[in-house]
């Protein structure tokens, strides 16, 4: 019987050699097994929502840490043997006790010292306000550091200039080295400050430096200065010598006969520029110690410097310079195609400048 058996089955297999095949061909057919549409959503949106909630958790994370450093700072200056336990805490971070190298301050070893920066343009009043500011026998602003090109040249050499002067060895005629209660700069948004503005934003706030924004609402009479100033640095007309600042009438007046002519078709570009570049920075140092003043409010008002006194927490005294201003007549007075400039700004955002003011 087994071997009838088997015998039927070999004889079935040779009538149909593909049946074996079939029966697997059958099992292949069948359709692959698909995730519907609204399944892959859901997975992409539960993936989304993972990530949001990763970010937030960096994003607390790193204001907790900003917390913890400011806290660890107010605990580091009250452990310092000058710390003086009657500033409020909010004032710790930004008064310092630096140790020079270059020489020992001795009995002024524990006065406090604030740091700054005077963040300006061009012909924008800076010089003049700066002269202002070192009249107060507790200031020392070390002038425009960043002009020597190799000083900005990577934000290591910008930190490390900063770090030479605010540990009080940078050296200048402003220097008021001992007994110095706040020690700072002049600094151009044009000297790597706004390339770098990321990098050095966190230096200010680790290092405890104050920003001073000194602008100029009138872009069109900066314009005029700067024009005559670099017509000033071809010709040398003060016997044969370059001026940007005058102590003399004299002086100003024989710099301001020069009126320049105006490009009109560049003029509203130069403008644009500028109003630019001084937002941009505002923007960018929003979350630093600043205050911001401007020229003309300092011209007509000279009191406006006594808030950056209080700014920096120093005894409010008067203040002096011996610059004479340039250019004193109406605009109209000091450009060559006045009536070019007029008609080029007439109707623009900028036609207020035309009769000095802002907008």
């Amino acid at each position: 019987m087994e071997e009838a058996g088997r015998e039927k089955d070999r004889t079935l297999a040779e009538e149909d050699p593909n049946a074996a095949t079939k029966d697997t061909a059958t099992v292949n057919t069948k359709p692959a097994k698909r995730y519907p549409l609204v399944s892959w959503i859901a997975i992409l949106g539960l993936i989304m929502l993972v990530g949001v909630y990763i970010l937030s958790l960096s994003l607390k994370q790193n204001g907790m840490l900003f917390g913890l450093m400011q806290t660890n700072m107010i605990e580091k200056e009250r452990e310092k043997p000058c710390h003086d336990p009657t500033i409020p805490d909010l004032e710790i971070p930004y008064i310092h006790y630096p140790t020079p190298n270059t020489y020992d301050r001795e009995e002024c070893a524990c006065t406090g010292v604030r740091f700054f920066a005077i963040l300006s343009m061009q012909r924008s009043g800076s010089g003049w306000v700066e002269t202002l500011l070192n009249s107060h026998p507790n200031i020392s602003s070390n002038g425009e550091i960043f002009s020597v090109k190799e000083r900005r040249s990577n934000i290591t050499t910008i930190t490390k200039t900063l770090d030479k002067l605010y540990n009080l060895d940078w050296y200048s005629s402003a220097a008021k080295n001992e007994c110095t209660a706040a020690v700072g700069l002049k600094w151009m948004l044009n000297q790597g400050l706004m390339k770098h503005h990321q990098e050095i934003v966190e230096y200010f706030n680790r290092r405890g430096v104050s920003a001073i924004f000194l602008l100029r609402r009138n872009l069109l009479r900066r314009y005029v200065s700067i024009l005559a100033n670099a017509h000033d640095s071809a010709m040398k007309q003060l016997n044969g010598t370059h001026k940007a600042h005058v102590h003399s009438k004299d002086e100003a007046e024989i710099l301001a006969k020069f009126k320049p002519t105006i490009d009109r078709k560049t003029l509203i570009t130069e403008l644009k520029q500028s109003d630019k570049l001084a937002a941009d920075a505002l923007v960018n140092f929003k979350n630093t110690r600043h205050v911001v003043m401007y020229y003309e409010d300092v011209v007509s008002n000279r009191t406006k410097l006594m808030d950056v006194l209080d700014f920096l927490r120093l005894p409010k005294r008067k203040l002096l310079s011996r610059h004479v201003k340039i250019h004193t007549k109406r605009l109209r007075d000091h450009i060559d195609n006045w009536e070019d400039v007029n008609s080029s700004l007439k109707g623009t955002r900028f036609e207020s400048f035309l009769n000095g003011r802002r907008r």
